[in-house]
């Protein structure tokens, strides 16, 4: 087997963004937005914790009852019956309200999972091309599952179990320092705080175990999911055992990890029993002394060891759930973290929408970099006439399709403007901006849905009617008519279904769907062949007709009818003109055509390569 290097550093989790309350206090707005239903829940939990409290004192009175010897047959039935009716009737109510408390703050609870989920999606949307250049998207997935999921589980184990048992050992404590001896208080009040330190204190410590465990498991998810996606890359580099060792490196750490969280678990647990068996037998020693004085009953014998038995089970629960609030704040806190994600290009507040008037575009002594020290774009100037065309030219690297997203709005310049019809990309809501703008990429990747789907996405909400023109247009209605499932024909993901000209075609029945003003190629057809270049080419030149377009050229000869042609090197226009001109100035564009005429299938981007290589040894 071969052996690949592997990163000698541990991982090392990610340091906490926020505090617990402060995620709390990012969740209430969620939740207050219904506050009828949070008081009518938290009335029902009161009732039914009365209820519950209220079932051992009926069953010290029946017990007392019956434990002395009465004269009159019949009273010891009657009383005894009434009793029992009002057990049974507590027992229901205690059921009753506490269904009632479930189904009142159902709504609220998953209303506030839809609205943050949808939140924090319409966010990531709305953060720039740099975040998601650099996210990792098993990762961040994984984060938004478990994060609302952890909305749910935290408000569902703070009002149904956390609340609902303090409320009850709130009962208990001030009943049997009412009627009974001191000692009865202070030892459940003992119990109940020496319970709640311990707990605290070890989940604490065994928090940041969790908080490992959930990284590694992002960092393992991204991983399998970065794999897969690139399923064909691994096949044709033969590496399905080095992608299987680098998984399985993820599910080490991640194995380890979950050992310690387990024995830091049981040690936890063991404490827990501990403390709560201690208390019960002090609790029921001190009652069998008052039986054995004759200060208590058998009832009250009875009474204190059911509330005991009542307490036990939801305060030895009352750990688990700590545990899982803990890891529910711990998921939430990496859901609301991407939403603290900085928008760093955003709307004005007052933002007018684009008033598109032809389509003209200018770019105005535009700065641009990427990084503050990695400068992009230098003093680029220049203006595509509204209904015509311009192109782009130059090497990898020169800044062409930066020109694109900066049309677009991905990123916003450093210096200088980009203007359509006189108004500023930066004045202009983003919405009206991108709505007037089409584009072909040259790498054009698709949902994975149906041909249907991905042509109906330039306009969501067209008829098939239009889809079918659209496809017509640009020339793959016949091909997709031919498959056997038409135009509902699943692509695959990211198109993979496909050949490159099928995808092509599809990007641009989509881009026609959508009817632009302003249309962008950018090296649309690059990834093609000769033949298929030549055929999409008329395409795209009869779309662009009466629109103003921007091609970002991958070979010359798809250029020549250009209105402008800009010549870009190291982010910077060399050279400008029409096809003729540049020819005529026999300069970088000419000594590319001519090298391009001797080898028709050279790009751009070797010629310029030759040009420098060539610079270089003169």
């Amino acid at each position: 087997m071969r052996r690949f290097p592997a990163s000698s550093a541990e991982f090392v989790p990610a340091p906490r963004a926020r505090s617990d309350w402060a995620t709390l206090k990012a969740l209430l707005p969620y939740l207050w937005t219904y506050k009828w239903r949070v008081a009518l829940a938290l009335a029902s939990l009161i009732a039914a914790k009365l209820a519950n409290v209220g079932v051992p004192l009926i069953l010290k009175h029946l017990i007392d009852h019956l434990s002395v010897k009465v004269s009159d047959p019949a009273a010891l039935i009657v009383l005894p019956a009434g009793l029992l009716i009002a057990y049974g009737a507590l027992r229901l109510s205690t059921t009753l309200f506490t269904e009632l408390r479930e189904y009142t703050f159902a709504r609220v609870t998953q209303r506030a999972v839809r609205t943050i989920a949808l939140k924090v999606f319409r966010h990531l949307h709305s953060l720039s091309l740099r975040f998601h250049l650099n996210r990792q998207t098993g990762g961040m997935t994984r984060d938004i599952e478990r994060g609302t999921r952890g909305v749910s589980s935290l408000v569902s184990y703070t009002l149904f179990s956390i609340l609902p048992t303090l409320v009850e050992i709130g009962l208990v404590i001030g009943y049997l320092a009412w009627h009974y001896d001191i000692w009865f208080s202070l030892i459940t009040a003992g119990a109940l705080v020496t319970y709640i330190v311990f707990t605290v204190s070890v989940t604490e410590w065994r928090t940041h175990f969790r908080r490992t465990m959930n990284e590694l498991d992002s960092r393992a998810s991204t991983r399998a999911v970065d794999s897969l996606i690139n399923y064909e890359t691994v096949k044709y580099f033969g590496n399905e055992d080095y992608e299987a060792q680098r998984y399985d490196e993820g599910l080490r750490r991640y194995e380890t990890a979950a050992v310690r969280s387990q024995t830091s678990l049981s040690l936890l647990n063991s404490g827990q029993s501990a403390i709560i068996a201690i208390a019960v037998s002090l609790i029921l020693w001190r009652a069998a002394l008052g039986v054995a004085s004759g200060a208590m009953s058998l009832g009250d014998l009875v009474l204190v060891n059911s509330f005991m038995i009542q307490l036990y089970v939801p305060l030895n629960f009352l750990g688990v759930i700590y545990r899982e609030i803990k890891q529910s704040l711990a998921d939430m806190e990496r859901l609301f973290s991407l939403l603290d994600q900085h928008r760093e290009v955003a709307d004005k507040a007052d933002a007018p929408v684009l008033v598109a008037r032809g389509g003209q575009v200018r770019f105005s002594h535009v700065n641009f970099s990427y990084e503050p020290n990695r400068q992009i774009l230098f003093d680029v100037d220049f203006t595509i006439d509204a209904g015509t065309t311009t192109a782009v030219v130059g090497h990898s690297g020169s800044g062409k399709s930066t020109l694109g997203r900066l049309l677009f709005r991905f990123y916003d310049v450093d210096d200088g403007a980009v203007l359509i019809d006189g108004q500023e990309v930066r004045e202009i809501t983003q919405t009206s901006l991108r709505k007037t703008i089409g584009i072909v990429p040259q790498d054009t990747v698709l949902f994975n849905d149906t041909i249907a789907y991905n042509i109906g996405y330039g306009k969501p909400g067209a008829t098939q009617t239009e889809i079918v023109s659209a496809a017509r247009a640009a020339y793959i209605h016949d091909f997709i008519e031919s498959l056997p499932d038409g135009y509902a024909t699943r692509v695959g993901e990211r198109g993979l279904k496909l050949s490159g000209g099928e995808k092509q075609r599809v990007a641009i029945a989509r881009t026609l769907l959508k009817h632009p003003a302003i249309l962008i190629f950018d090296e649309a057809t690059s990834a093609l062949d000769t033949k298929a270049e030549q055929s999409i080419q008329a395409q795209l030149k009869d779309i662009a007709r009466d629109r103003t377009t921007l091609v970002i050229a991958h070979r010359l000869s798809t250029v020549v009818d250009a209105a402008q042609i800009l010549v870009m090197d190291r982010g910077r226009i060399v050279e400008r003109g029409t096809h003729s001109q540049l020819l005529a100035a026999d300069g970088v564009y000419a000594q590319m055509w001519a090298r391009q005429q001797a080898r028709p299938d050279a790009s751009i981007g070797e010629e310029l390569g030759n040009e420098a290589r060539a610079m270089s040894v003169s």
